[in-house]
């Protein structure tokens, strides 16, 4: 975090550097001698480990070796198969100098891919940790980083927070090599490309942005890349923590970054000129720069028809709204402007609150706290508990509340649809940004009436319209308007409409549809019509 240091009557800022570990700190600018001093030095590290392991192993040629691997986090076969048997099979001559021994034991001896060689101690030390097995042999300098890392994951499945009726069930898991490959399948084409970092000091977890050369704009490729080389801090244990230091906005309730559990969504977001953020260890992947419209948008608008699509969308989006404000109007109705009930359905409300002690900003904000704790409550108690917890919550405490006379039955009636509104955006983070936003218009509408509630609206609005994600506004392409854009908003225009891609996000490539009176670019179809002409003449 930067700080500021004065010097005479300037201000310089001064960046604080997290310190890695204080063991690894000790081992830099420290080489490898020979094979005895260097075991030493690592046994001296981790001999204390229950899962620390070093084999002793003799070469036909009377040449010691060792071979160090941390167990938990290797694949013991591969170091058996691939490692121990040909060292043990392979006669190696002492007499030849080690720059030619390190030469035939890479070319000739080793079956393993991925395998490298390193004489500073520190690399050393993290290459082991990072589940490479370590072979060293007497009279070589250099050490052979053997990469056998292996941990057991969990098998792919449809992500249980997108569910979809019609579309691909596979989702991101906890590996990271696993999630590329789940995209590297839908994208077999060589401008796919998947840059790598190591971000936090202490986790040392690796990150990846990906994106599609050719079409993602060269700026915000590097405006990634600057934003995540300018996270310093100790751990990152989830993508979470990644979007909370490269978002644009933190102190806003609505999410400036999407995420996703979903190779097909990354794809889909990929080819219109965005980039994707993933994390080792988490299956979620961040898709950057994200606007409004993508929140309440999902992956089976695209697989069904049209005109299905649109309608669902715009469903989502009128419940989105009716989340937002179906409280706060009420109260302004019941408590300022009771001349817009009408006169049967007044009766009505007048005997169902018949009773009751709090006055209707009172009953709504209690019950909507209760609703938010009961919600809690079913979200953290195990899936065998949380289906029933869920139904006594809503019927037994809901039916009891208003038996009482705590609550009017109208007033459950609204906090249910409201409840049920919410659930049905497909974005969870931005579904809590609006149940958030619920409480201060709640009572901002409870002071002042409608007039509280125009003036939190716009507040909302302006605030919004202020957001930008990577300096894209957040409103886009509503605001500023794109009538290309808008096919693709509250309704979806049919795919053969969609011939560009998102203006705001400046693509180098913009077509995405080749247009029906245009020649085919693909240099068989081509030469398919020129026969097809030359058989018409």
């Amino acid at each position: 975090m930067p700080v500021t240091k004065k010097m005479g009557s300037k201000k310089k800022p001064v960046k604080l550097r997290i310190p890695e570990s204080q063991l690894i700190e000790s081992l830099k600018n420290t080489e490898t001698r020979n094979l005895p001093s260097t075991v030493q030095k690592i046994k001296d590290i981790f001999g204390q480990d229950h899962d620390f392991f070093i084999r002793e192993v003799e070469l036909l040629g009377n040449i010691e070796a060792s071979i160090i691997y941390i167990n938990s986090i290797t694949d013991k076969n591969a170091i058996s198969e691939e490692v121990i048997k040909p060292l043990t099979e392979f006669k190696l001559d002492s007499r030849v100098d080690s720059e030619e021994q390190k030469r035939i034991i890479l070319k000739r001896v080793l079956f393993h891919a991925d395998v490298k060689t390193e004489t500073h101690l520190d690399r050393i030390v993290q290459a082991l940790l990072h589940g490479s097995t370590l072979l060293l042999i007497e009279g070589v300098r250099d050490v052979f980083l053997i990469n056998t890392f292996q941990m057991d994951k969990r098998s792919i499945a449809q992500p249980e927070t997108e569910q979809v009726i019609r579309g691909p069930r596979d989702g991101f898991i906890e590996n990271i090599s696993s999630n590329t490959a789940l995209i590297r399948s839908r994208l077999p084409i060589p401008e796919f490309r998947v840059k790598a970092m190591q971000v936090g000091t202490l986790t040392k977890s690796s990150v990846a942005y990906c994106f599609i050369e050719g079409i993602v704009n060269p700026a915000l490729v590097e405006d990634v890349k600057k934003r995540l080389d300018s996270i310093d801090v100790d751990r990152i244990l989830d993508a979470g923590y990644i979007e909370q230091f490269v978002q644009d906005n933190p102190r806003s309730p609505f999410p400036q970054i999407k995420s996703t559990e979903r190779p097909d969504v990354v794809v889909g977001n990929l080819v219109e000129g965005r980039v994707a953020i993933m994390v080792d260890g988490s299956p979620f992947a961040l898709i950057v720069p994200a606007t409004f419209t993508q929140f309440y948008q999902t992956s089976e608008d695209y697989n069904e028809r049209f005109i299905m699509a649109s309608m669902i969308r715009m469903i989502r989006l009128i419940a989105l709204l009716f989340s937002l404000i179906m409280p706060s109007l009420y109260v302004a109705v019941l408590s300022y402007h009771p001349e817009l009930i009408p006169t049967s359905f007044a009766v009505a409300i007048t005997s169902g609150r018949a009773g009751v002690p709090f006055p209707a900003l009172v009953e709504v904000f209690l019950m909507e706290l209760a609703m938010e704790i009961l919600r809690e409550a079913t979200v953290r108690m195990p899936k065998q508990v949380g289906g029933a917890l869920s139904i006594v919550g809503v019927l037994v405490i809901g039916q009891a509340a208003v038996s009482a006379g705590f609550v009017s039955p109208i007033t459950v009636v609204v906090l249910a649809l409201t409840t049920v509104g919410s659930f049905a955006t497909p974005a969870y983070n931005m579904a809590i940004g609006f149940r958030m936003m619920r409480f201060p218009l709640l009572l901002i509408t409870g002071i002042f009436g409608f007039y509280g509630l125009i003036l939190g609206l716009l507040f909302v609005n302006n605030h919004v319209l202020s957001l930008k994600s990577f300096g894209v506004p957040y409103l886009s392409p509503v605001a500023p308007i794109n009538l290309s854009g808008l096919k693709d908003t509250a309704i979806r225009a049919p795919l053969n409409w969609l011939l560009d891609r998102p203006e705001h996000l400046y693509v180098k490539n913009k077509r995405r549809i080749r247009p029906d009176d245009s020649p085919p670019t693909n240099p068989l179809a081509m030469e398919n019509m020129d026969r097809q002409g030359g058989e018409e003449s």
